[in-house]
């Protein structure tokens, strides 16, 4: 038996996966770490808590470990997008890591606009300026910390950071670069142009290498510290939406991805870069190679279900929460939700919106409302899909994870919304299994991600469209999209009294 490592650098946490080469989890251990939040609006980490935390799920990892370090063959990557790393020229972090949720250069967005021009962003990165992502973060260090700015000699995102810890060596790959503003999305190159507009150093770009490729071995005292052995080969990795999609599947035309979290995200498989969503929806490199993605976010999705349940039924489990919603109508007997309840991301790219119960009726029970928010959320999750099915692509199945995917009665509303068959997943590990597949491909186990694919990932379960419902929710969806223009200027105008 041969094994492979997933190393999952989230936000909250590492989670490390040991993987045989039938895709079984044989072990798995997480690490959590600290978010440090000095201003509000800020939020950064402290990258070496990053690798000691890596270290020590990787020394866990092989303590429990019954069969022979020698047999572990490859390991592999998935992290957080956007968070700036800076480095020196000898190698060392010049300042904490810059994450993805940090909203403090909205002015720097502003920059990028006026400098670059927002339908030539767009042409060159297919995404736009979002305070997300690292090209903001970058000018707001050189603005605001110019010292320490001329200092950097390359920046890296967080796994390619933990990357380079493990093995001495700097790259990065497209998935995470697509996330930055500054690849050329189609051509797989750093964009020259931005970098000169914005005076930002082309140097400080590192290069660029496909998810799967081949990076090194560990470094000698990485193996001594975690039992690893030092034959273990090293890839790249991706981007955790990458890969993501990869452990789940989405590796092929046709197959979408819906993830519901607190956020939620539906991602679907791009074969190449020609469609032009005009930023509508996030548009980045997949971890198979030559391949891309696009993908629409709902900002408060079980988000939205957590709060109604925190507020109304504080303590309750959700399993008996949910009880009796599957007695409700599709409609919930008249009651829309919109869950906007920290504002939205796609279509609406709005932070003052919020949301709504419209249709509120004296016979309304509780479990009508939890319905309705059931449905909400799902119709924001479905305005992304529709956006695709409006470019022409094809969404043959639906692949849902997380909290969306733990209820049968959800699971169905989600087919009969989606109008498409959703699959439940046997195991759900989602970028962590991507990685370890990013792995085993790059270790020649399998020929290609697809084969992979088959013997990674199981299906459980298929929800199939209720032909009665699905016209039922048609028009009921038509009526959840004319909530947004009739509701935006009251939220406006109330934002001045929260």
């Amino acid at each position: 038996m041969k094994y492979v490592i997933g190393v999952d650098l989230g936000t909250s946490a590492v989670k490390v996966l040991l993987l045989s080469n039938t895709g079984e989890v044989c072990r798995e251990v997480s690490k959590a770490y600290p978010l440090i939040q000095e201003k509000a609006g800020y939020s950064e980490q402290d990258p070496e808590e990053w690798v000691e935390k890596t270290k020590e799920a990787l020394k866990e990892i092989l303590a429990g470990f019954k069969g022979s370090p020698a047999d572990i063959e490859g390991l592999s990557f998935s992290g957080q997008m956007h968070g700036l790393v800076l480095l020196d020229k000898q190698g060392n972090v010049l300042r904490n890591a810059i994450l993805w949720n940090d909203t403090r250069t909205t002015k720097q967005c502003e920059e990028i606009y006026s400098m670059v021009g927002k339908e030539r962003l767009l042409e060159i990165t297919k995404n736009p300026a979002l305070e997300g992502f690292t090209l903001p973060k970058l000018l707001w260090v050189k603005e605001h910390e110019r010292e320490l700015f001329e200092k950097a000699s390359t920046f890296l995102l967080p796994k390619d950071y933990l990357r380079y810890r493990l093995t001495g060596k700097i790259h990065m790959d497209y998935s995470d670069a697509a996330g930055t503003l500054l690849l050329d999305i189609r051509n797989k190159v750093w964009r020259k142009e931005i970098c000169d507009l914005l005076q930002i150093d082309l140097s400080l770009c590192p290069p660029l290498i496909e998810s799967h490729d081949f990076v090194g071995t560990i470094l000698p005292d990485i193996a001594e510290q975690t039992g690893l052995p030092e034959t273990v080969k090293v890839f790249a990795g991706g981007a955790d939406n990458a890969c993501a999609a990869i452990g789940s599947g989405v590796v092929k035309n046709g197959s979408t991805l819906c993830s519901i979290g607190t956020s939620g995200v539906v991602l679907s498989y791009e074969e190449d870069g020609s469609l032009d969503y005009q930023g509508k929806v996030h548009f980045f490199n997949h971890g198979k190679a030559g391949a891309f993605y696009t993908m629409g976010v709902t900002l408060a999705a079980g988000f939205s279900l957590s709060w109604f349940k925190d507020t109304f039924a504080k303590g309750e489990d959700f399993e008996s929460f949910l009880e009796g919603v599957e007695t409700v109508p599709p409609g919930a007997k008249g009651l829309l939700f919109t869950p906007y309840i920290v504002g939205e991301r796609t279509p609406h790219a709005d932070a003052n919106i919020r949301g709504s119960f419209i249709g509120i009726d004296s016979s309304h029970e509780r479990k009508d409302f939890i319905r309705a928010v059931l449905e909400g959320i799902t119709f924001s999750l479905n305005e992304t899909v529709e956006l695709f099915r409006d470019q022409g692509k094809e969404v043959h199945s639906i692949i849902s994870v997380g909290g969306g995917a733990k209820n049968d009665t959800w699971l169905q509303i989600q087919a009969d919304i989606f109008n498409a068959p959703v699959h439940k997943l046997s195991s759900e590990q989602g970028p962590g299994i991507g990685a370890a597949m990013l792995a085993a491909l790059g270790c020649g186990w399998y020929s290609s991600l697809e084969k992979c694919a088959e013997a990674f990932i199981k299906v459980e379960k298929t929800y199939q469209p209720n032909k009665k419902n699905v016209p039922i929710y048609r028009d009921i969806f038509q009526l959840y999209q004319a909530i947004y223009p009739n509701t935006k200027d009251i939220n406006n105008q109330l934002f001045g009294y929260r």
